[in-house]
């Protein structure tokens, strides 16, 4: 061998196909042969059969390489003992054991590790589900025992002197006080000259009507009064129109005189002999009895009873 044709000068250079070129069969590059390696006469051979080496275990002769464009017949093992050429995961030094190892027995006995503890997480829930209903039921109790508490710290009734709204069932049991009668002056008893009208109009009397000729001595209008609830104060109401001046007449209750005139003056305001524009109302305070009452208003010696009377009316008490 000639330092020229000696291979290729390095591993890293070997080609191993070498064989297969124009430039490397001028090399002396040759195909595989069963004797090993291919390539440069001379190179490194790194050609190692399959299965040749084992991990852990001694080297295991292995069937010799076919020549180039030969089959191998396979390997034949007896059935049920390992090939020879293989070498399994845990046989290399430091592989991890694969042997089943069982689990320590928290129970104790038995051989065989256990689950988690179901009888124990079954009877906490039952004590909880317990807990909550009895909790529930103390809150129920509690709750009666606060309302009848709130029932009974209403208090007691309010004192005379505090004011206090009438629940229904009292105001439905009440009766409802009746109104006070109210006349118009044409219903009214007419005394002598005494006549209606309704050319002047401003009257609250029904169709405009009024009482008129009041003015002179003699001439009165009486109202028979019934269906007074009870004895007492009261306060006669007039509607009437004047003039335009003051004018008053005599009051009589139940047949005795009043001290003082019924005063009708001219509040409107309206100008001298204008009854139109005079329309106003009086009132004077008068004490009643239960019952039937008479109301007479007349113009006696001394009044002056220039007037058209309109309408009467009562309220309850004396209007200051």
């Amino acid at each position: 061998m000639t330092p020229g044709n000696n291979g290729a000068s390095t591993p890293e250079d070997d080609d191993p196909f070498g064989y297969l070129y124009a430039d490397g069969q001028a090399a002396g590059a040759q195909p595989p042969s069963g004797g090993g390696g291919y390539g440069y006469p001379g190179s490194v051979n790194r050609v190692r059969p399959v299965g040749e080496r084992q991990y852990g275990q001694p080297a295991q002769p292995t069937a010799p390489t076919a020549q180039y464009g030969q089959q191998v017949p396979p390997q034949q093992g007896t059935y049920g003992q390992p090939n020879a050429t293989y070498a399994a995961p845990e046989a290399f030094t430091g592989g991890a054991p694969t042997t089943y190892q069982p689990l320590p027995d928290s129970g104790g006995g038995g051989g065989r590790g256990r689950g988690p503890n179901t009888k124990g997480l079954l009877i906490g829930a039952v004590a909880v589900v317990a807990a909550v209903v009895i909790g529930i039921g103390i809150a129920m109790l509690g709750g009666d025992s606060d309302k009848d508490k709130g029932d009974d710290a209403a208090g007691p009734a309010p004192s005379a002197g505090e004011s206090v709204e009438p629940s229904q069932s009292a105001t439905k049991g009440a009766a409802e006080p009746a109104e006070l009668p109210k006349i118009d002056a044409k219903a009214l008893k007419l005394g002598p000259g005494v006549t209606t009208a309704a050319d002047i109009s401003g009257a609250k009397a029904a169709g405009g009507v009024y009482v008129t000729g009041f003015n002179q001595v003699g001439a009165s209008v009486t109202w028979s009064v019934s269906d007074i609830p009870k004895s007492g104060k009261y306060t006669l109401f007039v509607n009437y129109g004047v003039p335009g001046k003051d004018a008053n007449a005599t009051l009589t209750i139940n047949g005795e005189a009043q001290t003082r005139p019924l005063n009708l003056a001219n509040f409107a305001k309206g100008p001298e002999g204008d009854y139109e524009k005079g329309w106003t109302n009086t009132y004077a305070n008068i004490q009643l009895n239960k019952g039937t009452n008479t109301i007479a208003i007349s113009c006696a010696q001394g009044n002056q009873c220039d007037a058209n009377l309109d309408q009467l009316y009562l309220e309850k008490g004396w209007k200051n």
